[in-house]
């Protein structure tokens, strides 16, 4: 793409969070899936024609309603699309938060709600969470995880950056070595 192309583009520099912008400066609606909307540059194409350029300092998620704002003026609605996911159910508030705790224990991208939890399919998720007593059926609708799993979490300060799950640790005064054999079962 030539510069006399990309100017020609309008760019949408920030973002504005759901209910803090003007509806009535909506020049388009852009409606994507969560994957597409976890930009920081993109090329999107809005459902009334509007062709434009997502320029952010850094990748961020878009939620539904949240206004991208264009450098020449107005902003485009972001609409979170549907999409194929796995809504899981429980026989207790009690259950739901045990499943909850094991997605978030392999740190899967979940959106967590009153009475169900949905994820993307997975058939070995699937599998360990029948295990543990769950309900899964398919549903479609728009994908809006927690914001740890991409991330967000890490802008916080002080917030160490990677997890390392390495448990080798010293138990007491012990002083025998336990060697491989020890953890098999």
């Amino acid at each position: 793409m030539d510069i006399t192309m990309e100017e020609s583009i309008p760019r949408a520099t920030a973002v504005a969070a759901a209910g803090t912008w003007p509806e009535s400066e909506a020049r388009d609606t852009v409606t994507v899936d969560f994957d597409d909307r976890f930009r920081r540059r993109r090329l999107y194409s809005g459902e009334g024609g509007l062709a434009f350029l997502l320029d952010l300092p850094e990748a961020q998620v878009l939620r539904e309603g949240d206004g991208l704002a264009l450098a020449t003026g107005g902003f485009v609605r972001v609409k979170a699309a549907p999409e194929p996911l796995v809504e899981v159910t429980a026989q207790s508030p009690q259950h739901l938060l045990r499943l909850a705790w094991h997605l978030g224990n392999r740190h899967l991208p979940a959106e967590i709600a009153e009475g169900r939890i949905l994820i993307r399919h997975d058939h070995v998720i699937l599998r360990m969470l029948e295990g543990l007593g769950a309900t899964a059926r398919q549903v479609q609708a728009p994908f809006n995880p927690e914001g740890g799993a991409y991330g967000e979490h890490n802008r916080a300060p002080g917030h160490p950056h990677g997890h390392h799950h390495h448990h080798d640790h010293e138990h007491g005064h012990h002083h025998h070595d336990h060697g491989d054999d020890d953890h098999q079962h």
